[in-house]
Parts: C-alpha cells; structure tokens; sequence
C-alpha cells in the first residue's frame, strides 16, 4: 500500500509537538510530549510511537515528516557548535568583532557586546584582495593557505569559514582557497561566503558564514541518526526541513545551510495562522504564539507573513537591536519574547516582581510537572488561578501538582510582597501579559500596522489561556482560537511548500543599470532553483518564482524591497514606481529628490503548497450538552476566585455561542473567555471571541 500520511514535528524548549494528517480523510490527529533536551530525536520517535495509532497509521505508512528544530539556536546560544576557524582577506580578520562599532545603549558603561562564534586566534589574514568591481588587485597566496589548513588540523580545528572582501562580486579567491585547504585536509568543514549569503556587507557575511559552518557538523550527526532512527522504525518516506523562511528543504539542503534553520518551527506557526486566518475571514491579523518557553509575535499582512533577510541571533539584551551576531538569511518577520508558560517569576533586588525571561523548560519544567522545578512559573500561576485544569492537562495524560505550584509562588512570591497567594499569581499571570502586548505594540507599529482592531490569532500550549487579556491590552477587538491551537506550529509544517531563496549582489544606479546583466543573474538563480526544488521531488511544470529587488536612494543605509518589473515596458521606470509606493507606505512620504540605486536582487523559488483543511469538529452539540461542569478562576472584576461553567471545545458546534467569562478545554490548550467576551464558533471549528468593552 502507498504511504499517504503526512506528519508535521515542532521541537519547542518544553514540549515536542505533532500532528498526523490523513490526506484521505482530511483528519488531522494530534499529539504532544514533552522534549528531551539531551536527545531530541527520542521525543519524536515515543511523540510517533503514542499518536500514529490514534490515527490509525504506522510509521510505514507515513510519506513525510517535516520537521522543525531549535537545535541550530540552541547550538550558537549555547556555543556547543564545532572547534572553528576564518579566513579573511588580509587586514579585515577583525570584522567579525568590530562589527559596524555600533553601541546599542549609548550610556551603558557597561555594555555587553555579542562575543563572535570564532576566537581571535582562529581568525587569519589571507594576503589576496578582490575589488568592489569583482576585478582581482592582489592574488591569492594558494601556498600560505595550504600551509594553514595543516596547522589548523592539527590543532583540532574541525570547522572552517571563508569569508573574503567583496567575494560577492567574484567568488573565484573563495573558491581556490577552499580548494587549497581540501587538498591538504580534506576532513575538514568548509563554507565559503560567496555561496552560504553572496550579498554585499562584509561583517554580516561573514558572521553568516561563520554561523552556518559552526552548527553543521551538529546538525549533520543529528539529521543522520535521526534518518537512522525512522527507518529502522520502518519509515521509507521524505524528512524534509522547515525553514527561517516559511518553506521545506531536504535534509540534504539542511546540512548544507543550517544557518536556514534558526527559526524554523516559529516560521511555521506564523504560516498556519496566515493562512488559517486567511481562510477564517482575517486575511490581516496578528499572530500570537506561546508556548513553554518563548512568546512570538508576527503581522500578518494580505494573507501572508512579512519576510525579512537579516536578523540576530544570541542577543545580550532581548529588545536591543544590535546586541546579537547578525544573520543574513531569510526569515519570517516577528518578535520573539521571553515570555512562555515556563517563564520564571521572582522578586528582584528593588522589591518588584519580575517574570522571565529565565526558564524552567523541559527539565526540570514548573513546578507543577512534578519533575524536580523548584521555582514558580507562569504555568504554576495559571494552575493556581483555576485556568489550568490539574486533571484534565494534555487531556489528562500528565497530572499536575496544584499543591506544589501553591507552595512554590508563597514562598518566593506572596510572602516577599506581603500578597495572598492568588493575588501574586494574578500578579504574575498579569505581568508577562502586559510584557507580551507592549512588545507586540511596538513589533506592529514599527511595520506600519494600528494593533487596535487587529484581529490576535493565538495558538501555542499557553496562546489561548493568556489571549484575552493581550488582545485586550491591545484593543483588538476580536481573539480567533484554532482548533489544536496547542500544536498550531507542527500543523503549519503541513502547509509549507517546498522553497528556496537565492540572492546575488549588483550595485548600481537605476538610471544606468546594464539589464542584460541583470536579466542574467536572475535567469541564473531560477535555474539554480529549479534543478535544487526537481532534485527535491518538486514537477518542473509546478515551480513558481518570485524576483525582488532592494532598492534605495543613493547614500542611504538601508534599501527598500521592491518586486522587479517584468521584462516589457520601460523597467527602470517601473521599478522607480514600485519603489516610491513602498517607500511612501512605510514611511509615509518621499525622500529627498536624489537617484536610485539597486544593491541587491533576490528570487524565491517554490513548488506549489500542499491542500490542508482545518477539521472542524467532528461532534456537534449545544452549549449545555458540552458543559462539563463549573470551577472557580480568578478574575479581578469579580473580585477574586468565581465559578464560571467550563465547557468541552470537542462538543462545541458552528455557531454556538458562549458568554464568557467561560473556560474551554481541549486537550493540548485551554481558552479563557473574560467577562464581557462573547466567543461564537465559526464553520471551521474555530473559536472566535468578540472581546467587548474592558
């Protein structure tokens, strides 16, 4: 029998999550476990082993996994990547550390900048220079790098990156030096700029670079063993990668940029709720994932996720731009904050309570978990308010210790501030949603979004428990909560279409651009996509390309991205016009009357992406049939603990309204309606909460 399921696979800090897809049936099954930081692949195979015969599969009848890791962050945050070292044009083996001698906090006399992944004694001039204009001023010496690469061998170097100036413009310096070395140490890893981010800005190249050969020898041992894993469990189908940037890449493609792997499994739950929320009626809204460890904002705009090229990665300072080792690499746009329900409370040296962004993670977790955690969390807090039911978590498969969570927030929260115990977890639970709303305030402003009447999506094992009261500090309006909200990311994973992103650098005036040049670099990396996405399984007759350019006014810092012109008409005309309506979006009006120039050129290739539906729920009842009881939460208004019904999201039919304030159980979240809510289900199973007036 052909293999037809498809199964999507989130590792998170806390919790691995899954979901089966039966394409034959539309059926999606749903399951969670929670992560095994010392071993990530053993979470997924006993996640597989417990949900595949719930939806009627085996591993042999699975077709794909697509799979998201944090394991390439968790890597550079952590500096466990591989002994590495930098090639460097002659004089520039500093970059990496000057940066752009930007302070990120100007009176911070005692500021902490991002310690590169290379240490200085690994970093190397190479006498060789390339000119801006890809015209060669000094050879390479092939000799002194054959005499390098020796001596890096045998002093246990297993990593090395080579990053020379202006490589983007003529690779060919890049291309012998890594023939050198190969001659003489061919054991050696190696990745050279002019392939992993050939784009201009030699300290955010290089840092790339450096990233990308500091994981892969990680990522390789991981994706192999964990190939090894589900086979031997009778897998025969595709494990593909989710990538920064929204699409799926082979494990082959993987290994090769890991680098594209930093934000993988975020990526996907800004994808779901794009096109969930697409399909649901709110083709703009705000996407709000929280989970265990981490909360992550997105605007969604058009139906589709904004997409960015550069980031940072092991910021010092979570909100400062500029305290991280940059990435150039596509990833979907958002913020992400310290803030999940492993996040830890504490009372800090002026007397106030501080949560996060310190976690509990897997291990040891809250308190609550009963896995050795000893300090309160946002979990034990919502545990503690009534929001969690101790019976009735991951649908009753892991109890949890109300007792415990009680004790752990009097001792090290209520009795410092002098509170009850429920008016610190209130205190809590209320601190990390003022924290998540300012942040996702300011991610939405900046992109030229209003959060007032912007619909919040909210997903993730802690989205729903904490979405009314964001969407309210936000002045949403409305709260849209997905069925298997708790694993929204994994589901996300299903939808993705396999894709790739190319990038070459070629500056110049718009005035004066050689189009035929152009026109050629372009063709280039369509070709090149359409050979990688073929040899990844993608019909030649399904590729689809999108070419972008970034453009900007002569002398400015920073470009605009623009969508390039189609061959007819006048195209310098064209792109000027494109360009001007951007600009005028983003920053409201025009800038001085100077030239354009275009710095670099950009194309996405994509196969097409799969058909997924959400379900929706397969029993349909009345509000009082799925009324499972009542239990006391905590609402301030009310004055502190009152019973409110709890009803079962399972038993809830389209068009079913609930008055809140209310609890809705399913087993992988928890919604809870506040007072004057009113959460109506729609005829794609999801719940939607008008938010009212606070």
């Amino acid at each position: 029998m052909t293999p037809t399921f498809r199964v999507g696979v989130d590792i998170g800090g806390t919790f691995t999550d899954l979901v089966v897809y039966n394409p034959a049936t539309g059926a999606l099954t749903f399951g969670k476990t929670l992560t095994t930081p010392a071993d990530p692949a053993q979470a997924i195979t006993s996640g597989l082993a417990e949900t595949l015969p719930r939806a009627g599969a085996t591993l042999a009848d699975v077709a794909q996994i697509i799979h998201g890791t944090t394991l390439v962050t968790n890597a550079i945050i952590e500096r466990r990547g591989a002994a590495t070292a930098l090639l460097a044009t002659a004089g520039f083996r500093d970059t990496t550390e000057i940066g752009r001698e930007h302070r990120y906090d100007l009176y911070d006399l005692q500021i902490e900048l991002p310690q590169p992944l290379v240490p200085r004694e690994l970093r190397f001039d190479v006498p060789e220079r390339t000119l801006a204009d890809g015209s060669i001023y000094q050879d390479l010496d092939v000799a002194y790098v054959e005499r390098l690469a020796r001596e890096l061998v045998a002093n246990d170097v297993a990593a090395l990156a080579i990053a020379f100036l202006n490589s983007y413009a003529n690779p060919a310096h890049e291309h012998a030096a890594r023939a050198a070395v190969l001659r003489v140490a061919p054991g050696l890893r190696i990745a050279i700029s002019s392939e992993v981010v050939p784009e201009i800005r030699e300290f955010e190249r290089t840092s790339t670079t450096v990233a990308n050969v500091y994981v892969q020898g990680r990522v390789e041992d991981y994706l192999r063993t964990l190939e090894t894993d589900l086979a031997q469990g009778g897998f025969g189908g595709a494990l593909l990668l989710m990538l920064s940037s929204g699409g799926l890449g082979t494990v082959e493609t993987a290994v090769r940029f890991p680098v594209r792997l930093l934000e993988s499994g975020p990526a996907a739950g800004a994808l779901a709720a794009a096109s969930f929320g697409a399909a649901a009626g709110h083709a703009d809204l705000l996407s709000f994932d929280m989970g265990g460890t981490t909360a992550k904002f997105a605007v969604i705009e058009h139906g589709a996720p904004l997409i960015a090229h550069e980031f940072e990665v092991d910021r010092r300072y979570r909100f400062k731009k500029g305290s991280g080792l940059p990435i150039k690499t596509p990833v979907v746009e958002m913020i992400e904050i310290g803030a999940g329900g492993g996040s830890i409370a504490s009372v800090n040296s002026l007397g106030l309570l501080k949560v996060g962004p310190t976690s509990a993670g897997a291990t040891p977790g809250p308190v609550c978990y009963g896995r050795g955690g000893a300090l309160p969390t946002v979990t034990d807090a919502d545990l503690v308010l009534g929001y969690l039911n101790p019976a009735f978590f991951l649908g009753g498969g892991m109890a949890l210790d109300i007792d415990g969570a009680r004790a752990a927030i009097a001792t090290h929260i209520a009795q410092p501030l002098g509170l009850s115990i429920a008016d610190a977890a209130w205190g809590i639970h209320q601190i990390v949603n003022e924290t998540m709303a300012s942040a996702a305030r300011v991610h939405t402003i900046e992109r030229g979004k209003d959060p007032r009447g912007l619909p919040v999506y909210a997903f993730g094992g802690a989205g729903p428990v904490h979405g009314f009261r964001v969407a309210q500090a936000l002045a949403a309006g409305l709260l849209v909560v997905p069925t298997g909200a708790g694993v929204m990311s994994a589901v996300g994973f299903l939808g993705a279409p396999v894709a790739f992103d190319f990038v070459r650098s070629l500056p110049g005036q718009l005035a004066t651009l050689d189009w035929a040049r152009v026109d050629a670099l372009l063709d280039e990396m369509r070709a090149e996509g359409t050979t990688l996405l073929v040899a990844s399984g993608v019909p030649a007759h399904e590729i689809t390309t999108r070419s972008v350019a970034d453009v900007r006014y002569v002398g400015q810092g920073h470009e605009v991205r623009v969508p390039i012109p189609a061959a007819a008409g006048d195209r310098a005309a064209g792109l000027r016009a494109a360009f001007e309506t951007e600009y005028t979006r983003v920053y409201g009006r025009l800038g001085p009357p100077v030239p354009l120039e275009v710095l670099t050129w950009r194309v996405t290739c994509a196969g097409l992406p799969p058909i997924l539906t959400q379900q929706p729920n397969i029993v349909r009842g009345e509000a009082s049939a799925a009324q499972k009881g009542e239990r006391p939460i905590y609402l301030p208004e009310q004055g502190g603990m009152t019973p409110v019904p709890v009803y079962d999201r399972y038993q809830l039919a389209a068009g079913t309204q609930v008055a809140g304030p209310a609890v809705i159980e399913e087993r992988e979240s928890t919604l809870i309606v506040g007072p004057g809510g009113t959460c109506t289900v729609d005829t794609r199973g999801n719940l939607v909460v008008d938010i009212g007036t606070p």
